[in-house]
């Protein structure tokens, strides 16, 4: 299986890293982070970056090593979303041309929702449309304190994409979804927390370190637990207490047959951090 270059080794300067518009490197043990790579256009989703994202997904895939995956901008923005000169370079194509055109895009960018591993965005800057909607598609979602988010597309005269009609009532509700959908109103870092759009908001220059720390601390902790945890929260969580309970009846006693399980009543009793390895 392929594995990503750890950016701490300089014989890992090569590879992965020269993705176009993505770089990709490994900022703590078993985190991979993806920098969106295009800042003059506030890290759009390009043709070249949406390739360089599908093609890096894969390879995260395969690797072993990885046990979380973090996902920031390089600039002052996180995403400002789709590229509309590409969104709007055929204005007389059909219906059904345009739809095959917008299925595989939307697809490229929530494929981070097919990964076993927490996914966690830190959000530098502007997260907005399709931008944020990715962000949405992360488990966890950090924001710099005075970053932008929205979903103005109706305001641009389309209709929302991206799963943004999925994604947005999953996370804030409906009735928020509604009002940021409908309105378009872009909000700031603070009112996204109360929303729930993010989990925390941290000074601009503390962010991409405690995005690290994070990702760390989910890296580290026991792989088996984690995924089916994951798993267990897709679409919001189970539909009633008792589909939550049966899940729960059967994935606590995977892992309560596992080695971690074992290690991580010793390292407790020890009073030490753990060493997991997923077996």
């Amino acid at each position: 299986m392929a594995e990503i270059p750890d950016s701490r080794d300089e014989s890992a300067e090569t590879g992965l890293g020269d993705l176009p518009q993505l770089r990709v490197d490994r900022p703590a043990q078993g985190v991979v982070r993806l920098m969106l790579d295009n800042p003059d256009q506030r890290n759009a989703m390009s043709s070249a970056m949406t390739a360089s994202w599908v093609r890096a997904i894969e390879l995260v895939k395969q690797d072993p090593t990885c046990r979380a995956v973090l996902v920031t901008g390089e600039g002052r923005a996180f995403c400002s979303g789709g590229d509309t000169s590409w969104i709007a370079s055929e204005p007389d194509a059909g219906v059904d041309h345009l739809r095959s055109r917008m299925l595989p895009f939307y697809r490229a960018w929530l494929s981070i929702r097919s990964l076993e591993v927490p996914t966690l965005a830190a959000l530098n800057g502007a997260a907005i449309g399709a931008g944020l909607c990715m962000a949405l598609a992360c488990d966890v979602r950090y924001a710099a304190d005075g970053a932008k988010l929205g979903v103005p597309f109706t305001q641009l005269g389309m209709h929302p994409g991206m799963a943004a009609t999925h994604l947005l009532p999953d996370v804030v509700g409906s009735a928020a979804a509604r009002d940021l959908l409908l309105t378009g109103r872009i909000v700031e870092a603070d009112e996204a927390l109360r929303l729930g759009l993010v989990s925390r908001v941290v000074e601009r220059g503390a962010l991409a370190d405690a995005a690290v720390e994070a990702a760390a601390g989910m890296a580290a902790a026991a792989p088996v637990a984690t995924r089916l945890t994951k798993l267990a929260l897709l679409h919001g969580g189970h539909h009633d207490l008792e589909a939550g309970l049966q899940w729960e009846a059967m994935a606590q006693p995977i892992t309560l047959a596992t080695r971690d399980l074992q290690e991580g009543i010793r390292a407790a009793k020890e009073k030490r951090r753990p060493d997991f390895t997923g077996e």
